[in-house]
């Protein structure tokens, strides 16, 4: 797994590599400030680290976030709100395609993470269900997973539940087999975006 996990993200970094370097331009050109985001999630063994993406909202995004609480529109521990002010017209853009989260390939260089795997999450989010948490942290988060390519609603909508489901689905099946599966359906997913 370490293996595919090594090489996959080399070559990803590589092929994307003229999309980075322009979308972190276009970042930097808007408002100055920083390319990246990291934001502090739990990995195996609840190891915390930086998960890293493009910044797609404005500097100040999280004190923001807390005064629009009650707007809150997610299930469980999740924050989400239709049309969030927060997220900049590029941001926009980059979540639609998924290019935001393409720095997280350096994560799993790093061994923080893995290409396949449960989704990285913040501490608080993981003390909602002790079964589950103990379940996701047995094993290294990924880009993408089970959830991504098998969830039943609406991006954004109500979806927790299905969430805490696949995860735990995952850490009972994973294999290597699973794992290229996953990052198929994920490719297949990603290009018909734009269909």
């Amino acid at each position: 797994k370490r293996a595919f996990d090594v090489m996959f993200s080399l070559a990803a970094l590589l092929v994307t590599l003229p999309i980075c370097v322009a979308m972190a331009m276009i970042i930097k050109a808007y408002d100055r400030g920083p390319v990246f985001f990291s934001h502090r999630r739990e990995g195996v063994h609840g190891r915390a680290f930086g998960c890293l993406k493009f910044r797609t909202m404005v500097r100040h995004a999280e004190r923001l976030q807390k005064e629009m609480r009650k707007a809150n529109q997610g299930d469980g521990p999740q924050f989400k709100i239709a049309f969030d002010p927060r997220i900049t017209p590029i941001g926009h853009f980059l979540r639609r395609t998924n290019i935001d989260e393409l720095p997280q390939f350096i994560n799993v260089l790093m061994g923080q993470m893995s290409v396949v795997g449960p989704r990285p999450s913040p501490f608080e989010e993981n003390q909602i269900c002790a079964r589950w948490r103990e379940a996701r942290l047995s094993v290294k988060p990924g880009i993408t997973g089970l959830w991504q390519v098998s969830r039943s609603r609406e991006r954004g909508a109500a979806d927790f539940q299905e969430w805490i489901l696949y995860d735990t689905q995952y850490v009972e099946r994973r294999g290597f087999w699973l794992d290229v599966k996953i990052v198929l359906l994920t490719i297949k997913e990603l290009f018909g975006k734009g269909q």
